[in-house]
């Protein structure tokens, strides 16, 4: 995967076929992405694969780890991800799925037909962010577990 930050707050999701240490340089990048304590939305042109896209064992359990450690996180600053898929029935079945990633990783899942509309669905979501409170918790407590 790669990470387009050039239009902060949406970040945009490529898939770029490495695995390995790039795996570093994209857990690199969200650690940044968090620690800017901003809102942000994820998107991605790459669609709804209903069959998904099988990860090895020891990337799941990374990725879980990374997840947990972060949970705050990313539950308060990563207000969702934006999947641009045009077709309905595909969209139609990402809602279910939809439902297991927000319960997984703590921000919602949406569909948009287009480029444009993915674009009104993250501007969305990032006018409707409320910033936590001052001393909800402090930078410390939101990249250590």
């Amino acid at each position: 995967m790669q990470l387009d930050l050039s239009t902060f707050p949406f970040v945009w999701m490529r898939r770029d076929g490495a695995s390995g240490a790039q795996a570093d340089v994209l857990f690199a990048q969200f650690e940044a992405l968090l620690a800017r304590r901003q809102a942000f939305v994820i998107l991605s042109e790459e669609g709804f694969d209903e069959d998904g896209h099988a990860h090895p064992q020891a990337e799941r359990k990374r990725t879980s780890l990374w997840m947990k450690q972060n949970k705050a996180a990313i539950r308060a600053y990563i207000q969702g991800m934006v999947l641009i898929e045009p077709s309905a029935a595909k969209r139609l079945a990402g809602k279910a799925f939809a439902v297991l990633f927000g319960k997984f990783w703590g921000y919602p899942l949406h569909f948009g037909t287009s480029r444009d509309d993915a674009l009104d669905i993250a501007q969305h979501l990032i006018r409707a962010w409320l910033p936590p409170r001052e001393g909800w918790q402090t930078q410390e407590h939101l990249t250590k577990p």
